[in-house]
């Protein structure tokens, strides 16, 4: 008996394989095979099975389904032994809290893959040996592991697996080609670097391996694939090896046989801030940090080290012995070094769990699309990219362990450094991790950085010095403040310095605990403070309003209401005094303990009419400019959005697509931050315009969970102050993201609410916007007559008000439902009508969506040479807009029509680029018709196995999300297969399925099921 899960899942006997039953089931097997020998708790399995959100009764489920697979291993355990009593291979045990899978070494393929490779990896095991271990494993694998199931945890497993096939295959590539065998090197990678194209390692050792058996010309066709396939999907070039490689080759270099020294995958981050110079003392925290985060093991030792103070904790120096220790070391982490500011104190604005991770994994190489929308899920990415990478990871001012805990590699290669005013005690006694305790600094520290600041004046007045050492606490970001002050003043001795300063200490209304650091702190920024002219001072307590983490010259000037020039002057003044600091990319931030403090001199000085008119200026700027950026990157869409002012004080340059997205991206979390003031008249209109304004550019570019936050703060905020048209507005823009992400229910109830509204205030257009959306729904759902109802409606509606915009997407979408009734007259009527407004407006979404449409009902009509050229065009201007839904869609379509005309081999290259990209964006329905078309592919090249993998895939997903009319196509696709080999009984069952769902959809392609059910 043997359980084979890199694969298809199936346990296998003498007889053949074993039927396992339902699809959760079978996952229940593998998610307990995935950890063989090794006991799996019921949490665990639970998580595995429902993505960690189990519906009521699932450990019912569970128990049901272990009961009968622990009979079905019995019984086959008596079948192979013949009746008779033995040890089976395979056995299922009940744990504390959990189950165990027992198994032989060699029942499990996954067991058996491992336990050759770690044989063929001892140091004393001869390469030919070694070679002939890791063939073995290899051969083990017999297409995609787990296939046939879904979900995160299915898809997380496939991921570390693969890499785990993928580095044995290396590692035996180039023992081939150190031993001078370079021709069995091919028939290892060709089939690795099919599945994966973007993977430079496979393609560079491929490429040698040819080069070697003489076959340059095919290597260099390996680089120019791998370079296409690098810049459509990744827009990148190849790196430097395979460049290197490909230069090499062009010029008929002899390469010899050995592989060039291995280069990273993906992106070396280089995160780490300005080191802090003069940095004086720590000495004993430094070796202390060292020994806990370098061990001479790279498996042993402590992953995390916590720098904290017991007391006082703020301003002590805390991401300064962090960053310049993580500089220090930058050698022991060759895979790169992450930072982020968790902003923890900051009380506006702390950064989540959820947005640090956004910005670690865009680091790592993780297109924006790609990044999971749950918390959870975001996380597991976040380990599976940092698996098997040496890498620092710096978590800097974190408020707890909650908020640093989903930011914890799962590697033991990885390093966490984390400064925090909190004692972390939880990650100490549940992670392991190594607290170093950090105190001011020592009194001859303490004289040491004044004298590195302001030079030979601590030596001549020693006594002045050590009084204005011990006034700031001993504190280091108090003794740079101050040290800055007493230079703008060379002429005064520091003894008149001191006793201003004593002056001030005095005057203030401190905490009411006079030995409080925080309180000595907060006399040198009064000392520092007190010096600024007006305009600094004024722009200092402004600051302190600001919401997001950081602004640029623009921002600012908009929220002193300023020209740009001044403001650029006061910020010097500023950042010399060490008031504000450059954060890079031209912003500037605050320390948090001066973000309080500045927030405090504006509530003191500033009246509340003045720091609300300021905040109002910062929301009109930030909506002006998301406009002027959405402008650049969606013209054609420019009467659809708010009209906006142009603020007197300017906007940043946006004149291109590169600079529109990187504002976009810079300021996206000072947007969320003003977008979630929603108790606020001002912002909260402010709010759903920013919504309305930012929509496109979230669908567009798949990022759903900013789509999600921003959205909710906008419903909120428009019902706050009554505004009914802005509610149902958002109300459309929430159903729209929650239909993409294939939770239809919460999208058909937001849509119903908002017509609602919109028929009690007689909004037309928000009508008929909605109208269309329950119209798209309804098609998903198969309820066709009913969506071009709606749809119908709709249009009739958009002309009312004169929307071409809105007629022309209607009269799409209804295209589509007429097509899907065969009424193909009308559709291609309304296909074209639909083009030809978006044309006369230079809309080129809704051109390719058009031409899309289009092409689908021209193959459906037989004619693919004409569709595949609709396709192509339209899968053009997808590309050139970034839209990662559209892209997938027409890849997809353009693999059917390439199916259409017996170009499998090319179809099934668009199908699986689609396929990973809808994964990576989280559109179940896409996925669904990707793996349909996929199956139809590989049928079309003579591999059925594969092809009814791709389909039982497909028929899931689309159970999953309830959508028929994919279900159906699964089906019959299914059925095909096993007609043409010969297996005619299941095929007619697959038929009566499909009969079953077209019929229910009141679809004419029942009548095809009928006539092949007939036998014709």
């Amino acid at each position: 008996m043997k359980l084979l899960v890199l694969g298809p899942l199936e346990l296998r006997l003498e007889r053949g394989a074993l039927d396992l039953g339902q699809p959760r089931r079978r996952a229940v097997l593998a998610a307990l095979a995935a950890d063989a020998g090794r006991p799996v708790s019921m949490e665990t399995l639970l998580d595995r099975l429902w993505d960690g959100d189990p519906p009521d009764g699932a450990r019912s489920v569970v128990y049901s389904h272990i009961s009968r697979l622990r009979r079905l291993l019995e019984e086959a355990a008596a079948e192979e032994n013949g009746g008779a009593a033995a040890l089976p291979s395979i056995s299922l045990g009940k744990v504390s809290g959990g189950y165990v899978l027992r198994a032989d070494e060699d029942a499990v393929d996954l067991t058996r893959f491992r336990a050759l490779v770690e044989r063929g990896r001892e140091p004393t095991c001869p390469d030919g040996e070694r070679t002939g271990l890791l063939e073995e494993a290899l051969r083990l694998w017999r297409g995609t592991p787990l296939a046939g199931l879904s979900g995160t945890w299915a898809d997380r497993t496939r991921t570390a697996w693969n890499r785990e096939r993928i580095d044995a295959a290396l590692a035996c590539a180039q023992i081939h080609l150190r031993r001078r065998t370079p021709d069995r090197v091919p028939e290892l990678l060709r089939p690795l670097l099919a599945d994966h194209p973007l993977n430079e390692q496979l393609a560079a050792l491929l490429m040698r391996s040819l080069a070697a058996t003489g076959s340059t010309a095919d290597a260099l066709h390996v680089y120019t694939e791998t370079r296409k396939h690098l810049s459509e999907e990744l827009d990148l070039p190849p790196g430097p090896e395979l460049r290197s490689l490909y230069e090499e080759l062009s010029r008929g270099a002899d390469l010899g046989r050995q592989p060039a020294p291995r280069q990273p995958a993906t992106p070396v981050p280089a995160q780490l801030p300005m080191d802090v110079r003069p940095f004086i003392g720590r000495s004993d925290q430094l070796v202390d940090l060292t020994r806990a985060l370098t061990p001479a093991d790279s498996g042993a030792g402590v992953t995390a080290a916590v720098v904290s103070a017991v007391s006082g904790t703020a301003g002590v120096g805390k991401t300064a012995l962090a960053v310049h220790w993580a500089h220090r070391s930058r050698e022991a982490f060759p895979d790169g070094q992450l930072y982020v500011d968790l902003r923890g104190y900051d009380p506006q604005s702390p950064l989540s769990a959820g947005q640090a991770l956004v910005g670690f994994l865009t680091a790592l190489g993780v297109p924006l699309q790609e990044i999971p929308l749950r918390l959870e899920d975001r996380a597991a990415r976040y380990r599976t990219a940092l698996n098997g990478r040496r890498l620092l990871v710096i978590l800097d001012n974190a408020a707890s362990a909650a908020q640093v805990r989903p930011l914890l590699p799962g590697s033991p290669d990885c390093r966490v450094l984390i400064t925090s005013r909190d004692s972390l005690s939880a990650l100490v006694s549940v992670h392991g991790a190594h607290r170093v305790v950090l105190d001011a600094l020592s009194r001859a520290d303490s004289l040491a950085l004044l004298r590195a600041l302001i030079g030979e004046r601590v030596d001549a007045e020693r006594a002045c010095a050590e009084d204005l050492a011990r006034q700031c606490a001993w504190l280091p970001l108090a003794l740079r403040v101050a040290a800055e002050l007493v230079l703008s003043r060379p002429a005064e001795p520091l003894s008149r310095l001191v006793a201003e300063l004593h002056d001030h200490q005095r005057r203030l209304d401190l905490l009411a605990s006079g030995d409080d650091p925080r309180a000595a702190v907060r006399a040198v920024f009064s000392w520092s403070y007190a010096r600024l002219a007006d305009l600094p001072a004024r722009l200092f307590r402004l600051l302190g309003l600001h919401p997001g983490p950081d602004a640029d010259l623009h921002s600012v000037a908009a929220l002193a209401g300023e020209s740009v020039e001044a403001v650029r002057r006061a910020l010097d003044v500023l950042v010399r005094a060490h008031l504000v600091n450059r954060t890079g990319g031209g912003r500037y931030g605050m320390h948090d303990l001066l973000r309080v403090y500045a927030a405090e001199l504006a509530a003191q000085h500033d009246p509340r009419a003045d720091r609300d008119a300021a905040l109002t200026r910062l929301l009109d700027h930030c909506l002006a400019a998301a406009a002027a950026a959405m402008d650049v990157l969606y013209p054609a869409e420019r009467h659809l959005r708010p009209a906006v002012e142009r603020p007197a004080t300017g906007l940043p340059p946006l004149r291109t697509a590169e600079e529109a997205r990187a504002w976009l991206s810079a300021a996206q979390p000072t947007l969320v931050a003003l977008c979630s003031r929603t108790q606020e008249p001002g912002p909260a209109r402010h709010t759903v315009r920013i919504a309305t304004t930012l929509h496109r550019h979230y669908e567009r570019t798949g990022h759903y969970t900013d789509a999600l936050t921003v959205h909710t703060h906008a419903l909120r905020a428009a019902r706050s102050v009554g505004d009914q048209r802005g509610e149902a507005d958002v109300l459309a823009l929430l159903g729209a993201v929650h239909r993409r992400l294939g939770d239809y229910d919460t999208a058909r109830r937001l849509h119903d609410t908002a017509l609602a509204l919109c028929r009690r205030s007689g909004y037309a257009a928000g009508e008929a916007r909605h109208l269309t959306n329950v119209g798209v729904l309804l098609e998903l759902r198969g309820r066709y007559r009913e969506a071009a109802e709606q749809h119908e409606r709709a249009v009739a509606l958009f002309r009312s008000v004169g929307d071409a915009h809105g007629e022309a997407d209607v009269l799409n979408n209804l295209g589509i439902v007429l097509e899907l009734v065969e009424d193909f007259k009308a559709s291609i009527e309304r296909y074209e009508r639909a083009l030809t407004l978006y044309r006369s407006m230079d809309h080129a979404f809704g051109e390719a969506s058009a031409l899309g449409n289009l092409g689908i009902l021209l193959a459906r009509l037989g004619d693919h040479t004409a569709a595949a050229g609709h396709f192509e065009r339209a899968l053009t201007l997808f590309r050139r807009l970034g839209n990662a839904s559209g892209t997938g869609h027409a890849l997809t379509n353009l693999g059917n029509a390439l199916s259409g005309l017996d170009r499998h081999a090319e179809a099934a290259g668009h199908q699986r680029e689609a396929l990973e990209l809808f994964r990576r964006i989280g559109e179940r329905y896409g996925e669904t018709g990707a793996l349909n078309g996929l199956g139809e592919a590989l049928h079309g090249l003579g591999r059925p196995a594969e092809a009814l993998e791709a389909y039982a895939q497909a028929l899931e997903v689309a159970r999953e999300i309830d959508e028929q009319e994919e279900q159906a196509r699964a089906h019959v696709g299914t059925a095909v297969v096993l007609r043409a080999g010969e297996d005619p009984a299941r095929a007619v069952g697959h038929l009566r399925e499909a009969l079953e769902l077209y019929t229910a959809l009141e679809s004419p392609r029942a009548q095809e099921v009928m006539r092949m059910l007939n036998g014709d």
